[in-house]
């Protein structure tokens, strides 16, 4: 990934692999002439059992079909053919020949040299793409951003990336569109794109092989400071073409900022959220710029706490970005620049075929949701069914906040992205072919599109449930989940610690069938997961005292809406511990004519045994022995019960 020369390569394993074969059969020995003695022969071929097209090599062609068992020995077929017997089809394809060996064996070899993939006639995007390849394509693209995912998850330092998951790889075409994601999380994946066209508009033809550039800066393509961007341009291996880009998010256990884990519940102004980070180059041609990192890091009003671990996880994202490099390169090999390039294009046409279906099926709609500050979300979705086309317009929405509940409007995009992707009943990669067909319509200084240097930590984590709510009630399709992602950090000078805790889905109806919410579950933009108690335990001086549902906080209905959860952490030394979340004073809505579902709570208690309720966002100093306890909100249910 990268070379720092300072520092010497450390070989940690070695692992040895030997290959060999099984030995030769003597069936298959050669005459003088180094002709198989097998094949030598022209054996007359029974008659077939039916001629019939098949699709191969980008096209129909008439292919013999055989009984395995009436072929007799040294019988030399050409493709296309395919051989039936009781427990296997063999398929053999043009340019290719089979031989029946006097042991039964069947010998497939190439006659024919294949044609190279990026001189293949006839790939270009406008070409209609073949549905097997489409799907073939859909599940690689998918693919490589899963690998990366492993890579990083792998190779991180933080527990927040590394146990908890809180990060997102996905795969862009030259222009920066999103082509495919892993299933990671959706506030990350469709907010990304805007980070990796930053960089393509401020670098231009100036990136090199080699090169990587990170941001977090929400008024330049990212959301909020703890997710940092780390972004490779992916060239051929002569490194003489730039060909795509592949980008991984992480939430940084802590960036700076007014409080340990860089949440600040109460932060004003950007600068307060920690070290803002635009458009900076971190590699260059192969050589981790280290020190720089370093200063940046450190040079902040309120600089990062833990600069090692952060340089850990940048260090992980870049394997993994390079991990997605080299798997891009082995597509084009195997199918051609022209044809993977074609196909970048082919999934996202299709994803906006499919959310044109969906919109085909839904109705104008209109709603508002209220957060627990008096700030309120609205939106009014009108479909175009004729054409199929849809206007999202959020006017109506509060002004631009004097909290941190302003949310860029990458993270609004991200929402609706991901409500119409959720609507596909299809298993595709969320893309942005699935946007191309809506009308997103943002007011100029509303809290979903702020002006510099607004705060903005909450409106990635909180603002963004409710974006996604509001559009599910606006659609008339499910009710509102918890609504909030419960963001519970703590720390001091040596720890910071950062989750999300999960609660209840709200219940809903779609493509003719109803649903219950699901409990205990991360709700529509997180996608993430809890430190396992031992991690916690081992890595933080906090002892899990409970972790469980709470019976009956979901809304009654015909379909009844998700339980919330209990969880209580106890501390074993001082520290500072902020809650930032909402639907503390506002229930998590019902749906036609469904109950909502109950309150969240956050409390603390003392260790005299005093306790106190916190608002939804508010910051506590905790000594050894005191817990908090965060009881999640349920979700909505739908219809009357």
């Amino acid at each position: 990934g990268f070379t720092m020369d300072d520092r010497d390569l450390v070989i940690e394993m070695v692992a040895v692999e030997l290959v060999g074969a099984s030995g030769n059969r003597a069936d298959t020995a050669m005459d003088a002439q180094g002709q198989k003695r097998s094949g030598a022969k022209n054996v007359p071929l029974p008659p077939p059992l039916t001629v019939m097209p098949v699709y191969m090599d980008d096209q129909y062609q008439d292919t013999t079909f055989y009984q395995r068992h009436d072929l007799p020995v040294g019988s030399n077929i050409k493709g296309p053919v395919v051989l039936l017997e009781d427990t296997s089809t063999i398929v053999v394809e043009p340019g290719w020949e089979a031989v029946l060996e006097p042991s039964g064996a069947v010998i497939l070899s190439r006659y024919q040299p294949r044609i190279a993939a990026a001189s293949e006639p006839g790939v270009t995007a406008e070409a209609a793409p073949d549905p097997v390849l489409l799907e073939v394509f859909n599940n690689l693209f998918m693919s490589i951003a899963e690998q990366m995912g492993v890579t990083l998850e792998n190779t991180a330092y933080s527990v927040n990336i590394k146990e908890r998951l809180d990060f997102s790889c996905a795969v862009f075409d030259i222009d920066g569109n999103l082509v495919a994601n892993a299933p990671h999380m959706p506030v990350h994946l469709g907010s990304m794109g805007e980070s990796v066209k930053a960089i393509i508009a401020r670098r231009g033809d100036s990136v090199k092989p080699g090169d990587v550039f990170m941001l977090n800066d929400p008024y330049n393509g990212g959301t909020h400071l703890p997710d940092v961007t780390v972004i490779t341009p992916v060239f051929d291996q002569a490194g003489s073409e730039l060909l795509f880009y592949v980008a991984s998010r992480g939430h940084h256990a802590d960036i700076g900022g007014l409080t340990p884990g860089s949440m600040p519940p109460h932060s004003t102004h950007i600068d307060e959220e920690g070290v803002l980070i635009n458009n900076v180059q971190m590699v260059d041609q192969g050589r981790l710029l280290e020190d720089e990192l370093r200063a940046l890091l450190a040079g902040a009003k309120y600089p990062a706490r833990n600069i090692d671990q952060n340089i850990g996880d940048l260090k992980a994202h870049i394997a993994a970005n390079e991990k997605g490099v080299a798997e891009l390169r082995k597509m084009v090999d195997q199918f051609g620049l022209a044809r993977v390039r074609a196909y970048m294009g082919h999934v996202q046409d299709n994803a906006e075929r499919l959310v044109r279906d969906v919109l085909g099926e839904l109705k104008d709609g209109y709603h508002i949701v209220h957060l627990d500050n008096g700030a309120q979300v609205q939106v009014a979705v009108s479909i175009d069914q004729e054409n199929r086309q849809a206007v999202v317009d959020f006017t109506g929405t509060s002004d631009q906040l004097d909290n941190n509940f302003n949310a860029p409007t990458a993270v609004c995009r991200a929402a609706v992205l991901y409500v119409f992707r959720s609507l596909i009943d299809a298993d595709i990669p969320l893309n942005d072919g699935c946007l191309k067909p809506i009308d997103i319509r943002i007011p100029e200084g509303s809290m979903l599109n702020p002006q510099h240097p607004a705060a903005v930590v909450a409106g990635n984590v909180e603002t963004s449930q409710c974006v996604t709510d509001c559009l599910f009630g606006a659609l008339g399709v499910m009710a509102s989940a918890q609504g909030t992602m419960n963001n519970f950090t703590y720390g001091n000078d040596r720890h910071q610690y950062y989750e999300t805790i999960c609660g209840g889905a709200g219940a809903g109806y779609h493509h003719d069938r109803g649903f219950h919410g699901t409990s205990g579950v991360h709700t529509h933009m997180t996608n993430s997961r809890l430190t396992d108690p031992e991690v916690l335990e081992l890595r933080y001086p906090v002892l899990l005292e409970q972790f469980k549902i709470r019976e009956g906080s979901g809304g009654k209905g015909r379909y009844q809406g998700g339980d919330g959860t209990v969880r209580t952490v106890r501390f074993l030394e001082p520290m500072k511990a902020s809650i930032l979340s909402n639907r503390r004073k506002v229930a998590p809505f019902g749906l036609k004519d469904g109950e909502p579902g109950a309150l969240g709570r956050t409390s603390v208690r003392r260790v005299d045994g005093s306790t106190e309720e916190l608002a939804s966002t508010q910051t506590i100093e905790v000594a050894a022995g005191d817990s908090v306890t965060v009881e999640t909100p349920g979700g909505g249910g739908f219809g009357r019960a």
